[in-house]
C-alpha cells in the first residue's frame, strides 16, 4: 500500500531510488544534517558524500510502509532489501523539516 509522503520526503525517497547523491542532497536544507551508523553529515555537500558513499557500498532498495509523527518529527518506516548484512531489515528515519525542504534527518533500525 502506498503512503503519501511530504513533498521534500518524497523526493528523499525517490532520489535515493534513483541513485542521485545530488537530488538527496537536494532535499535538504543548506545547513541540513544526517544521523546514520553513528556519524553525523552536515551541510549539503557532506550529505551528498554521504549517499556516494552508500551507494558504493551496498545496492538496495527502501520501500516506506508507515508514517507518523514522534517527539516533534515525521517518522517514516521503510522496508530495506539489498545485499547489506542484515537484509531485509525494516528502518526508521526521522525527519525534522523547515521551509519545504529537510533540516535533519537520523536513520536507525
Amino acid at each position: 500500500m502506498a503512503i503519501s509522503l511530504p513533498t521534500s520526503i518524497q523526493a528523499y525517497f525517490d532520489a535515493d531510488r534513483a541513485r542521485s547523491p545530488e537530488a538527496v542532497a537536494a532535499a535538504f536544507a543548506e545547513n541540513g544534517m544526517v544521523r546514520d551508523k553513528g556519524q553525523t553529515h552536515r551541510g549539503r555537500d557532506a550529505i551528498r558524500d554521504w549517499m556516494a558513499g552508500e551507494d558504493q557500498q551496498y545496492s538496495y532498495t527502501i520501500e516506506p510502509f508507515h508514517i507518523g509523527t514522534k517527539d516533534g518529527m515525521t517518522e517514516v518506516i521503510g522496508h530495506a532489501t539489498g545485499d547489506f548484512p542484515g537484509s531485509p531489515i525494516d528502518l526508521r528515519f526521522l525527519f525534522s523539516l523547515a521551509d519545504n525542504r529537510i533540516a535533519e534527518l537520523e536513520i536507525t533500525v
